[in-house]
């Protein structure tokens, strides 16, 4: 029997904003996806112009989300959208994502998770009485050398994980764009439509993300320092933390939106107790290990000496380079097979969003307070 692709809606994503077209690329790459319903944008005129643009049926174009969901729900089961890709600014992802899972559709949400852990937390609740998927978009986990690092350390070839070190380093806010109509800019440094971490959210949580999903392992506390760099600006720009993990671990955190010149500098680095691993995101098609009694090795994507997880991830033979809009397919492609009953390859989701959202949290208080440490609530098992 022929696979039909899944039927994606999306809100948010309108004529000159950025993820919503990289999430539209990624779904569609592997044909799992075809977008078919949209709300994109508060403007009635330019979410018809881009439902134009993009060549949707302009009946399922509509002007709110709320329009969408009763509309899409009230079409027969073989033509309504299967699910829902948010991508619009944080504070609206808890009300929308427990909307449409309240209605039956699955989620694809941006990050963070939402705007405290306690929307967070009313999101997985929604997942949960729905039985509905929920996805989030941390898109560097779906990376392939991403996957094989974390494979290794949990296989053990690194022997006991002692030290993480991960930075994300970005340079667009070293000046005041935020006050200068940059609209990017503007809804990420206001606190009514980010929330209480600026730069902490947008790229720190990503950082925390990634440190915990390859080396397997749990912040416990976190010594946090927000800075910000740019006078008048609402929202850290800057932030440094110190790491304990579960078991005896240490790491160091630092994410930065006013590093001048950076581009996307995302590295990772974990070492235990015989080698280490080292990844970088404008290199992600290698992965260098590092051993205590033996030389370097570097992996590369499409090369030998993979795992077979791995493999899994790749599209294109070595040499033919894959990048940021692969690694977010594999999230797409992941949570295709879930809904349809047949996958069991990982993609983040409510687990990811609630530890994230966690981590905020306590590093915002500890910021703000003169203690040391900050314990992470673990909450109930996820």
């Amino acid at each position: 029997m022929a696979r039909h692709a899944l039927r994606l809606g999306m809100v948010g994503g309108g004529e000159g904003a950025f993820i919503g077209a990289v999430h539209r690329m990624a779904a569609a790459l592997d044909g799992d996806w075809r977008l078919v319903a949209g709300a994109f944008s508060t403007d009635e005129g330019r979410s018809a112009r881009t439902g134009e643009a993009l060549g949707l049926d302009p009946r399922r174009v509509y002007a709110s989300i709320e329009a969408m969901i009763a509309q899409e729900h009230a079409l027969p089961a073989g033509e309504r959208m299967d699910a829902l890709a948010i991508v619009t600014p944080n504070h609206l992802h808890a009300p929308m994502a427990i909307a449409a899972l309240d209605a039956g559709f699955h989620v694809f949400c941006e990050k963070p998770m939402a705007m405290s852990v306690a929307e967070a937390q009313a999101i997985a609740e929604a997942a949960g009485r729905s039985g509905c998927r929920f996805a989030l978009a941390f898109t560097y986990s779906g990376y392939p050398l991403v996957e094989e690092a974390r494979v290794r350390i949990a296989r053990g070839d690194l022997g006991a994980i002692r030290l993480v070190q991960v930075e994300y380093l970005q340079g667009w806010l070293s000046l005041p764009i935020d006050g200068e109509g940059n609209k990017q800019a503007e809804w990420r440094t206001d606190p009514a439509r980010a929330g209480p971490g600026g730069c902490l959210g947008d790229i720190g949580t990503h950082a925390f993300q990634l440190a915990e999903h390859v080396s397997g392992l749990r912040v416990e506390a976190v010594s946090a320092d927000l800075a910000t760099h740019v006078p008048g600006r609402r929202l850290d720009d800057d932030v440094g933390a110190l790491l304990r993990f579960a078991g005896g671990a240490r790491g160091l955190l630092k994410a930065s939106q006013v590093a001048a010149g950076e581009e996307n500098g995302l590295r990772l680095r974990i070492h235990g107790e015989r080698g280490g691993i080292e990844w970088a995101q404008m290199e992600p098609n290698t992965l260098i290990l590092r051993w205590l009694d033996r030389p370097a090795e570097v992996l590369r994507a499409g090369g030998p000496g993979l795992d077979a997880r791995t493999m899994h991830l790749l599209r294109t033979p070595s040499g033919h380079p894959e990048g940021y809009v692969e690694a977010f397919a594999n999230l797409y492609r992941a949570f295709a097979a879930a809904i349809r009953g047949g996958g069991d390859r990982w993609f983040p989701g409510v687990a990811d969003g609630l530890r994230t959202m966690r981590f905020v949290e306590a590093a915002i208080a500890n910021a703000a307070s003169d203690r040391k440490w900050t314990r992470i609530d673990p909450g109930v098992k996820e």
